[in-house]
This record gives C-alpha cells, structure tokens and sequence, in this order.
C-alpha cells in the first residue's frame, strides 16, 4: 500500500499542557480552553492504548517461546495497529505545538482537517476496520483452543491498573472518530461568527464525519457479513438455505434479538422465548439463540452465539398484521389461523376454532369493565326511580361508580396500547393440510421498543417494494474502474401515479408538497405503520387556462386521490406551514380568549398573482384566506420564516405578510411588505434561522429574517444571463443550481464564501455516455445525501455530511433514469420518505423519451411537452 515501515513505539512527544489561564477571559474563551483540555487528556488516554497493545500483547507474544499464538496471527491480530500509533503520534506532535500559543492564536480546527484530511489516514483505518472482526474471530479460537493463550490474556488483564481487556484496547480505534466529533462539536457551540477559528472547525467536523462514516460503513458490512456467515454455519451444507445463502447475492438489511411469545386460549403466557430475526434482501430467516460458551472467555473476547435455524421464508410471503385492519379493534387477536409454537388448542378451544395471539388477557379485563359499566349505568337509572334517601345508595355515588369505571377503562386502554407498540405481528405461509388447503401461521414478536417496531415493520415493507423489476438494480454508481455495479443499499421506487385524475385537460405539474399528519395511535391504526401517514398536495395547470389541485392520501398502500378541486389559474409553487411552537409567554385567559388557530397549512401561488391559504388537516377545509400581489405578478416561489410569510414575484419583487396570533397564522389582508430585490424574477427563496436568501438572475440577496433588511449581496455565477433556481441548505453550507449548465455550487452561510463546485454531468456519463447538455432541475437535502434531479432523466445522489460542517461532497454518488425530473424535490418524513420526485414520463423506463423544443411560459418557467405528468415516490 506504499505505507513506510517506521518504529514508532520510541516516540516520545512533549506531553501538550496548557498554561495559567490569563485574566480578562470571556465566557466562551475559558469553555473553550476546557474542551481543549478535554482534547488534550482524551488524545493522550488514546495513544497510551496504543501503545498498550503493541508493548503488553504484540511484543511478548512475538517473542515467546514456545509461541503461544504463531507469528502469522499475531500479525493478522495486530494489523495495522502501529501505523495508526504513528499517526497520532504525529498529531500529538503538532497538538503541543498549537496548545503552547493556544493563548495568542485560539485555532484548533485547521491542525484536524491537516491531520485527518490525508489519504493515509483513511488507508491505515479502513484497513484496521475491515480486519477487526477477522482479529477478534482469531482470538476467540485461540481462546477455546490454546489454554496457554486464554492464561496469557487474563493475566496481562489483571496486571493492567485499570483492568480494561484486549478487546476493550483494540475497540477504541473504531470509537476514536465519533468522541472527536463530539468534542469539535462543543468548540464549535462556542465558537462565535466571526472568530478565525469558526470556518476551520466546521471543515475539521466535514472531514471527521467523512472519515467516520466510511468507517462505520465498512464495519457495518464487516459485521453484516459476519452474521450471514455465522448464520450460515448454522445450516446443513446440503440444504437449500445454505445454497441461498452461500450464493453471494444475499444481502442482510436488519437483524435483531426480539422476543417471540405464545399465549393460551385463556390470555395465559405459555411461553416466551428470544429469537435472533435476519431480514435479508429477499428472505426472512428465524433461529434460536445459543449462548452456551465458558464464562471466563467471554469475558475477555465478546464470543457471540451461535444459531439453529427454526424457519425461514421468501421475503414476499411475508405479511404483516397490524391491529385494526379488519374487524374490531379487541377482536383482532382472535385469529383463525395456527400458532407458531402453540400446542393442539383444548376442547374448548378447538370448538371455538381459535387461537389467542398476543395479551388477550388485556382485552378479556377490558371487555369485562365494559359490561360492567354497561351494568352500573343501569344501576343508576334504577337508583334514580328512588323515592327516599338511602346512605350511600345515591345518584352521587352511582356516577362516582361509573366514573371510576371509565378511569380504569382508560388505563387499561393505554396497557393494550403500550403492548401494541412493541407487538410485530408476521403472518407466514406454512405446509398445506391434507386436503392441500394452504394454512398459514402466525408469530408475534416483541420488539426492545417502539422504534424496533417502526423500524422492523418498514424494512419489511421497503425490501419487498425492493424486489420488484424496476428497483433491479435502480440506482447505479461508478467503481475505480468507470463500470457500474448496485450499491448495497439506496433509495427504491416505491410508486408511480398520474399526477391528475383528468385526463381530458393537457395539465403541466408545477408544484407539490407533503402535509404530514402525525397518528399517536400505533397498534391502533387501521393501516399498516409501514407507510407515511399524511397527504399529498399536487398543484399545476394548463397555459393560459385554469389551474388544479389534486390531494393524495398516503395512508394506504398506495396513494389515492382524496380530492380535487380547480383553481382560475395555475399552481406554480406551494409550501407547507407547519404549526409553531407553543410560546411560553402569556397567560391561559389571553390564550383562551383569542380563536382557535388552523393550522398547520397549506400555501399556493398562482400564475395570476393570487396567494392562497389552506388548512392542511382536513382535506374538506375551504380556503381560509386569499390575497394578490401587488400587480398581480405571478407568484413564482414562496417560503416561510419565524416572523414572514415570503413570496418572490416575476418583476423582482419580494413580499412578506406577517405573523398574526389569531385565527389565520399569516395576515394577508394588511398590504404586505414589499421590498425591490432586482430586476428579474425572484426564482428561488430559503429561510435560515437568522436570515433569508432572494435569488434574482445570478445574484443572491441576504435579508435579516426580523426586519428584512438587506444585509449583503453577492454573486453566485458570473454569466448575468444565468439564474439562480435552486437552493438547499445542508450544515453551515447551501448548494445552489443555477437556469443554464451542469454545475452546482457549494456558499458558506456565513461568510457566503465559494467553498466547492461540482460537474453533475460528470456523474451520469455510464448512464448518458456523450451527453455534455445536462441540466439541474431540482435539488433536495435528505438523510445525508443531496438528491439532483436533471432535465436528461437522471436523478444523482452525492452523499454530504449531516452534521454542523460544511457540506462538501467527496464521494462519486449514485445515479438513477426513472425519467425527466421537471419540478422540485420535495422531502416528506426524514426516516420514512427520500423524495417526493414529480416526474413526466413512466418511472419504470431507464431511459429518457425523447422530447419536443423546450417552450417558455409567460412566468420564465421552461415547459416541457411530455406524456401526463406523473409523481413518483422514492422510500429510504
């Protein structure tokens, strides 16, 4: 690899020591002065460990004799490990220089991003990364099968002061990076606009957290592979499984220890036992848990359990039922189906054909107060015929009985969901009966906790979408060799629908926007807690006619239209307003007094200047407030701020409504705030949390967000015939795309300083090779990748930090052919939706159609002559 060999166990560094505090220090100075301290004394911890491992394991078992462990495993143990002592050490080296004029100078973050930004950095880890599971596989074996070895270990752990193992030594390298980040992090918190040393530490960040994630990602496939292959041990080598999963072509998405119980027919618990659960790309695999192993090994190498397999299924078989599909929702465990690991059902039970699945203990108390309370409301119409006065025989009394029945009605509500949350039901296909009537089976699994349950129920739903034809393989990326090759995981195609249910009118798709609808309800809901729950808002129209709305519900398999309505012109953009956090301030008689508010909302510009605010609940509200732009210019973006409702017009114009506290949340029928940005249309806008950026042609105009008063301008591209379109903000960094041309660029928020350009076309030339005219037509910021969507029908994924940092992009990233994209890219739930990509041809096609001249509407706007439009939905 190039890497010199060089003796680094010698090295003594000057130990990094701060000096007396000066006086006159600031706040912040004397907190940073501590987290450098805190850098100072966790570096140097670190490299102690280091050294620890070559001088008290590597060194005496090389020179033992007779050799407790052979030289070609101790160097396959130790791999890589002195290389990165050595680049610490470097590091430690020039961290006494910087902590000796910390006083003068207060910079940190250039020494990490020149430390940590090199190519041997990466090298050196990735490599000690991918052979940790390997080293730590050797030492387990020669643990179970050298007792000499097993001694040698747990007597250098008890010399060790302070008793920390092998494994905990050789753990730290891959935990090194995250405790870095967090340490910058704090630096940064403290670190004021302006200071010399802010931009340094955000970059120092973008580069750990690059390096981090390289690095989680390749032990995360370590030890995915390491899984299948334990699984795979657990196999006969003659059996299908094994074939299956021996292939290569398995690829395991999720796996975790859930706990699977059977109940009785009388809400009994019969049983419960843990279950290591592998969701792979195309199979469900379910095996027993065996831990037997000595004890004293264990506690000194993690030994892992080894596994027999009790079933396994094709991932599309696989159903999962979630409480209140069907019937009622108390009911829903009575299921007439056989039970994983139940016995023959008793007499009575088997006369009932039924099995209980989950708690129907829980139910069975519930309905028993339910006829309880049915029977003590009758009580009290009887007590109220009364004519005398009885002690403690009174209406009084009777409503404090039912009272109190209803209050353990809804604790044992709140029980059943509690234990619904964490309840994943699988319904399973079994062997027919004799008859050859197929029978399926039901497994109930209880997840550590409510996420576990959210996160089983959508892999399971995402993995099946992912098998299907246009998802095989879907995204594609470049390897060294310029070849295309699926990557192992990424966004799939979910759906793909018309975008408007007329098919009569020749509508263009001009904007959309995702209305999440929050349901507390898990385990209650009538619909699978897989899919995104909310709606769907798709605006556009026809030029030189009337425009159209179409609402989707996402609270089914598939999105349905819900409602329709027409508008007198057409939707060019829409934003979604959310509901504001509740101020602490003021009392609950003024709060009482004022009306209830609507919201959260929905906003719509029109081509013909109108302004339109709907609530964003219930389809059926009627537009609750309207207003025109002075003019009546179209309305060509809008965006929102903690004090304005903004909207960029077609002659240059910037107009904010303010923030009301009544029934509406923005007041559109005072005159707004009208502000000249420039002489072209404003074509983007983007709020930040102390500002709001105004695009107009290749200018880029900065407003203070309170009073919007213009704080700076500068120029984003230097031909003054292209526009800024696009902006989205990632870390401390916003990535524009411009009307012309196939670059994006990269401004810091701050200092608005050019910091990185990128070639999208560079990216799609496997999937368009000799195609040079490529243009940017929307850009999103989503689960740590940065989604471009081009005029050429690819769609490219370049991966970008998700931290405070700057958000460069350093990797090759994925690229994609559903179709044209034509509109923006619009983010839905951050763990559940990547985009929303509205689209004009079918997703399915990996190439583009051809397409007719490019045509400008009247707002500047190029339109496309294409087959009705379509929205397409991409799950992560």
């Amino acid at each position: 690899m190039g890497l010199l060999e060089v003796s680094v166990t010698d090295i003594k560094p000057p130990a990094p020591e701060l000096g007396p505090m000066p006086d006159g220090l600031s706040p912040q100075q004397v907190i940073r002065r501590h987290i450098l301290g805190s850098i100072v004394q966790s570096e140097g911890s670190y490299v102690e460990s280091l050294k620890r491992i070559l001088q008290d394991y590597r060194d005496p078992l090389m020179e033992a004799e007779p050799k407790v462990l052979s030289a070609r495993k101790c160097q396959a143990v130790f791999f890589r490990v002195k290389e990165v002592l050595h680049c610490h050490s470097m590091f430690q080296i020039a961290l006494s220089s910087r902590v000796a004029e910390w006083d003068s100078t207060e910079k940190i973050g250039d020494l990490f991003v020149a430390s940590f930004s090199k190519s041997m950095v990466l090298d050196v880890y990735s490599d000690y990364v991918n052979n940790f599971t390997s080293a730590m596989s050797i030492i387990k074996k020669a643990c179970l099968t050298k007792p000499a070895f097993l001694e040698f270990l747990k007597r250098r752990q008890a010399c060790s002061p302070d008793r920390v193992t092998l494994y905990g030594l050789m753990v730290k390298p891959i935990q090194r990076f995250p405790q870095f980040i967090l340490l910058l992090q704090d630096m940064l918190k403290n670190t004021p606009r302006g200071h010399p040393d802010r931009l340094s530490l955000q970059l120092a960040l973008t580069e750990l957290e690059t390096l981090a994630e390289k690095l989680n990602e390749q032990k995360r496939l370590a030890d995915q592979v390491a899984e299948i292959q334990q699984l795979t041990k657990s196999v006969s080598d003659r059996s299908s499984l094994s074939k299956l999963l021996t292939s290569g072509q398995r690829q395991l998405l999720l796996c975790e220890t859930l706990t699977e119980t059977v109940y009785g027919d009388r809400g009994q618990l019969i049983k419960s036992k843990e279950r290591r659960v592998f969701l792979l790309n195309d199979m469900l695999v379910c095996a027993n848990i065996n831990f037997k192993g000595q004890l004293e090994i264990s506690s000194l190498v993690p030994l892992g359990p080894k596994y027999v397999v009790k079933w396994n299924t094709a991932l599309p078989q696989v159903q999962v039922v979630e409480v209140g599909q069907d019937g009622g929702a108390y009911d829903k465990d009575n299921v007439l189906i056989q039970h994983a690991g139940a016995k023959k059902a008793s007499a009575s039970g088997q006369a009932q054909n039924k099995v209980y699945l989950g708690p129907p203990r829980l139910f069975q108390e519930l309905q028993d107060l339910q006829k309880d309370l049915a029977v003590v409301e009758q009580i009290t119409l009887l007590i109220s015929t009364l004519h005398g006065t009885y002690q403690n025989l009174n209406m009084t009394v009777a409503q404090d009985w039912c009272l109190a029945l209803q209050r353990l009605m809804r604790v044992k509500e709140e029980e059943i969901h509690s234990a619904n949350k964490c309840r994943l039901r699988l319904l399973l296909p079994g062997k027919p009966d004799k008859s050859g009537r197929p029978i399926s089976f039901m497994v109930v699994f209880i997840t550590p906790n409510p996420l576990s349950k959210i996160s089983w129920v959508n892999r399971l739903h995402l993995a099946k979408i992912g098998l299907r034809e246009e998802n095989q393989p879907g995204w594609l990326c470049p390897d060294e060799d310029r070849k295309s090759k699926a990557p192992f995981w990424c966004p799939i195609l979910a759906c793909c629908i018309p975008a408007f249910s007329s098919r009569a009118l020749s509508l263009q798709l001009g904007a959309l926007v995702h209305s999440p609808v929050n349901c507390p309800l898990l385990g209650f809901s009538a619909v699978s807690t897989s899919l995104p729950q909310g709606y769907l808002w798709v605006g556009g129209g026809q030029e030189g006619a009337g425009g159209q709305v179409e609402i989707f519900s996402l609270n089914r398999p598939s999105p349905r239209t819900v409602k329709s309505f027409p508008l007198a012109a057409p939707v060019l953009c829409m934003e979604y307003l959310p509901e504001p956090e509740e101020e602490a301030e003021g009392g609950d008689e003024s709060r009482s007094a004022e009306p209830a508010p609507v919201r959260p909302a929905i906003c719509l510009g029109l081509q013909d200047g109108s302004i339109l605010l709907y609530g964003s609940v219930d389809t059926g509200t009627q537009c609750l407030a309207t207003c025109r732009s002075p003019g009546l210019q179209p309305v060509l973006c809008l965006r929102h701020s903690p004090s304005h409702l903004l909207a960029g017009l077609q002659d240059g114009t910037l107009i904010a409504y303010p923030r009301t506290s009544g029934g509406v949340l923005w007041d559109l029928e005072s005159p707004p705030v009208s502000l000249a940005v420039g002489p072209g249309p404003i074509r983007t806008l983007l709020s930040l949390e102390d500002a709001v950026w105004a695009s107009c042609g290749p200018q880029v105009t900065v407003l203070d967000a309170t009073t919007l008063q213009t704080q700076q301008s500068f120029e984003a591209h230097q031909d003054p015939a292209v526009s800024v379109t696009h902006m989205v903000k990632a870390g401390s960094g916003v990535w524009m795309a411009f009307s012309s041309g196939s670059s994006i660029r990269l401004f810091h928020t701050e200092t608005l300083e050019h910091l990185q350009e990128i070639n999208i076309a560079t990216r799609t030339t496997f999937l368009l090779p000799g195609q040079k005219h490529l243009c940017v037509t929307s850009l999103l910021i989503c689960q740590g990748l940065l989604w471009v969507g081009t005029d050429q029908g690819v769609i490219v994924l370049l991966p970008v930090p998700r931290l405070e940092g700057i958000p460069k992009i350093t990797g090759e990233g994925k690229a994609w052919s559903p179709s044209t994209v034509t509109a923006d890219l619009w983010p839905s739930w951050p763990w559940r939706l990547a985009s929303w990509l509205p689209t004009s041809c079918a997703a399915t096609r990996r190439r583009p159609r051809a397409r007719g001249p490019r045509r400008t509407s009247p707002t500047g706007r190029h339109r496309n002559r294409c087959p009705p439009p379509t929205a397409t939905w991409a799950g992560s």
